[in-house]
């Protein structure tokens, strides 16, 4: 007797039509080339974090070397992507602010993680006044000022440097993660396993820390990657203007601020770090786009 077609098995030994709805899902997020963003997302950061390690020992000159026998050079086969004005080569450069950049911004994101973060799970743990009327005004004054112009302005107060720079970036996070830690504990301080963990004599710091925050870190993984982007073109900009990467140190930021005299001689001193920066918030965008569609729930089948 012939099978019907709901009963006949597929590739992994169960019957098409009949696996649960838990399988079909884990299926559906093992198939990782069905979500085309975090692929190329992530062979984007793996290509500029290979990148930002070669430069640590594998660059092909001295970044920061001035050779006026070799000014303005164009791309050849000594130099990859030419010279500058200072005759420095550009593809050493390129490695090396790449290294910046992600340095930055990773110590701008762990800034507002470690403030962040037990700030939000207080606030939405307890509620009540402090949360009403204190830890959530001074967000909305944060927040009051454009992310980029509040990193700038205290970027101007603290001085250039990186670790200014980190702080700087740092602080112009903290509102997005504080509400964002905020608005997912307050949905999950309302479930049952937080009523039971008070029940079996759980502290407040127990629970908020081995309850509740285990169940909140995926929009936090994907705002993460958001924010990582955003920490980029923010330390480029901080550059830029003279407020991040102290000269000769490379930077993506500083290679644009030192092209913007030479576009008429040679435009791609200013054309590939451009791209490079461009390349490198695409390629966090994209990641932190296919995380979020692996891990929200409200995907369909």
């Amino acid at each position: 007797m012939s099978q019907t077609p709901h009963s006949i098995p597929d590739a992994a030994g169960v019957p098409a039509g009949t696996a649960p709805a838990a399988i079909r899902a884990r299926r559906r997020h093992l198939n990782l080339w069905r979500h085309r963003s975090l692929v190329l997302g992530g062979i984007i950061v793996g290509v500029i974090v290979v990148a930002a390690v070669l430069a640590t020992f594998a660059t092909p000159y001295d970044p920061n070397k001035q050779n006026y026998a070799a000014l303005l050079q164009g791309m050849s086969g000594q130099h990859w992507l030419g010279t500058d004005q200072l005759g420095r080569d550009v593809f050493s450069r390129i490695l090396v602010g790449a290294r910046t950049s992600l340095a930055v911004a990773a110590g701008a994101v762990a800034v507002a993680l470690v403030i962040g973060v037990p700030v939000g799970l207080v606030s939405g743990f307890y509620r009540g006044f402090w949360d009403n009327w204190v830890i959530m005004r001074i967000v909305d004054a944060l927040q009051a000022f454009p992310f980029l112009i509040l990193a700038l302005v205290l970027a101007a107060v603290m001085g250039p440097g990186i670790r200014n720079a980190m702080i700087a970036i740092g602080v112009g996070y903290l509102p997005v993660f504080i509400r964002i830690v905020r608005g997912q504990v307050l949905a999950e301080v309302r479930k049952e396993y937080v009523d039971s963990a008070r029940v079996v004599g759980c502290s407040d710091w127990r629970i908020m820390l081995r309850h509740i925050f285990p169940n909140i870190t995926t929009p936090l993984i994907v705002q993460v990657s958001i924010a990582m982007a955003g920490g980029i073109v923010a330390e480029a900009s901080l550059s830029y203007l003279g407020l991040g990467v102290i000269p000769p140190t490379a930077s993506w930021g500083t290679m644009l601020h030192d092209a913007q005299g030479y576009l008429s001689q040679d435009a791609m001193l200013a054309v590939i770090p451009g791209v490079a920066i461009a390349v490198a918030v695409l390629g966090f965008n994209l990641l932190g786009e296919g995380l979020q569609e692996i891990w929200d729930p409200k995907l369909k089948e």
